[in-house]
């Protein structure tokens, strides 16, 4: 008798210990049906109504949240941001419309282009607010690691003897428009067709920031089609043009503690065939390794650690000729760069697809959807071989995580 009881009581115990709880310890924010919610600790909070979110990203030490509120004809995207202690949503200045902004990687400030202008919050009270102009003429930029000066593209002229070089330039952040504050980085000698851009854009630090990536941008056109994918030494010293891919900038991650580039490389804007997981090491002087089988495509990629690369697999469809593209179904698949060995993880159900896979930590995550279906769900596992579960219902994309 007391054996059973004893039994019952260790039942009861683990029963109701919170380390059983398949929660996972995540925070994001993410958006459904057009609004900005927060989950943390477990508990989903909605924090607008009546707006068009779109492109909320985290402040370096997750106090405040940007967002661009816009509209469902593209007519407008002016800039928000939600400060999670105070609770509040407020705009910077009386107005500042912008679709690109970047937090500093070290304060809690914000850079962002308004027509050409690039412009840096001031900070007031520990809160981005104001503004300082940097420069005119900004095509695309990014912060340096020291979170004091910025890299700066200016699109290309075109001149009668044709496309001029697409110039780079170092700019500090407290420039304030002084041209002599403004200097040149690099030069991208541009020419047809191995190295043919106008612009250069989605610039990414490595993980020592030694080195920088980006894509050379053609014209519309041809940009929907092919664009290179490059690096460019910290000291704008060493350029190289690694290949040709899509203009997603996903589709190139730096590893996270190496200088190995992965992107998916490939011409053609449609997905049925061309499309490989592509691994180059920094500087290339070997000839970069691709990772994926023939007969398949993949569509998406995420490093889980420095030998592990995920990535969204279809099978490739060259049978498709004319009319609305197929739809290219989806699954995870783990590549470790260094053995060779590939093996599938997750398996979705019939007109399903998987994609977006995104690792915080331990977990990794991504959003399973329905064809035809606007929505889907967030999954969530602890580790390649743990247990699987939906961490989010019914939102619109993919959702942003809190990173340590």
């Amino acid at each position: 008798m007391r054996l059973r009881i004893l039994l019952l009581l260790t039942l009861i115990c683990f029963h109701f210990s919170p380390i059983a709880s398949a929660e996972a310890p995540l925070t994001a924010v993410f958006v459904r049906d057009h609004q900005l919610w927060l989950k943390k600790d477990g508990q989903e909070i909605q924090l607008t109504k009546d707006r068009y979110v779109y492109s909320p990203k985290w402040s370096y030490d997750g106090r405040f949240i940007g967002f661009i509120d816009g509209d469902e004809k593209g007519g407008k995207s002016d800039l928000f941001i939600y400060d999670t202690k105070e609770k509040e949503i407020y705009q910077p200045y009386v107005r500042v419309e912008t679709s690109d902004f970047k937090w500093s990687p070290n304060k809690n400030q914000l850079a962002y282009t308004d027509h050409g202008l690039l412009k840096v919050t001031k900070i007031k009270n520990g809160r981005p607010q104001g503004f300082e102009n940097v420069s005119l003429g900004v095509s695309g930029f990014e912060w340096f690691p020291n979170g004091k000066e910025f890299i700066v593209s200016s699109q290309s002229n075109l001149l009668p003897t044709g496309w001029s070089p697409i110039p780079l330039y170092r700019i500090p952040v407290d420039a304030n428009l002084a041209k002599g504050k403004i200097k040149p980085f690099y030069t991208i000698q541009t020419k047809v067709p191995d190295l043919f851009g106008i612009d250069a854009d989605y610039f990414k630090w490595s993980s020592d920031g030694k080195w920088v990536s980006f894509l050379v941008l053609p014209t519309i056109s041809w940009s929907m089609d092919s664009n290179t994918l490059s690096v460019l030494s910290s000291q704008g010293k060493h350029f190289q043009a690694l290949g040709k891919m899509l203009g997603f900038k996903d589709w190139f991650k730096w590893a996270p503690s190496a200088n190995q580039l992965a992107y998916i490389s490939g011409e053609g804007r449609f997905f049925i065939e061309n499309k490989t997981t592509t691994i180059a090491e920094i500087p290339t002087f070997k000839q970069q390794e691709e990772h994926t089988p023939k007969g398949f495509v993949d569509l998406d990629l995420e490093w889980y650690s420095k030998d592990l690369v995920i990535v969204a697999r279809a099978k490739e469809n060259k049978e498709w000729e004319e009319g609305r593209p197929p739809t290219m179904f989806t699954s995870l698949y783990a590549i470790n760069i260094r053995t060779g060995e590939q093996k599938q993880f997750s398996f979705p159900g019939k007109n399903e697809l998987d994609e977006d896979p995104q690792v915080v930590g331990p977990y990794l995550t991504w959003f399973r959807k329905m064809t035809e279906q606007p929505k889907g769900d967030v999954w969530v596992k602890n580790t390649l071989n743990g247990q699987e579960h939906i961490w989010l219902k019914n939102v619109d994309y993919a959702p942003t995580f809190l990173t340590p």
